[in-house]
């Protein structure tokens, strides 16, 4: 059974998420560390990525080797953000997703609609291919 302090410890360990955009030769790079998995951690991301797209990024490639969890709410704003993208004629891939993340992409069948690649070098190297 947990004491006070290791439920405390893990409630803020799943609580929290940061997000970082960058890019690289002309494909958004977004990182993402913590957990994704409440409607308030997606809805910055959300409007970080529209300021993105307004810019003409449309590639886009979301590295989760720092995202430890994710639930039905976020993998509703990854599929968000891949509509957006390809409805302004680009691509969302995935980079690095955990073992847990990508069981969840299988069971959900988001793996047939989602291209996930094993690091963020070689998903770059795929949209920069498909350029």
């Amino acid at each position: 059974m947990r004491n006070a302090k290791e439920n405390a410890d893990l409630t803020a360990y799943h609580a929290h998420m940061d997000f970082h955009f960058s890019q690289q030769d002309g494909i958004g790079v977004l990182n993402l560390s913590g957990s994704l998995i409440g409607e308030t951690d997606g809805l910055p991301v959300l409007e970080a990525f529209g300021d993105q797209l307004s810019q003409g990024i449309t590639r886009y490639v979301i590295d989760m080797t720092h995202l430890n969890h994710i639930n039905s709410t976020g993998l509703g704003m990854l599929i968000t953000l891949l509509t957006r993208a390809r409805k302004a004629g680009g691509e969302v891939v995935l980079a690095n997703p955990s073992g847990f993340i990508q069981n969840l992409l299988v069971i959900t069948k988001l793996h047939t609609i989602f291209s996930t690649f094993p690091d963020a070098d070689a998903a770059l190297a795929q949209l920069n291919a498909g350029a």
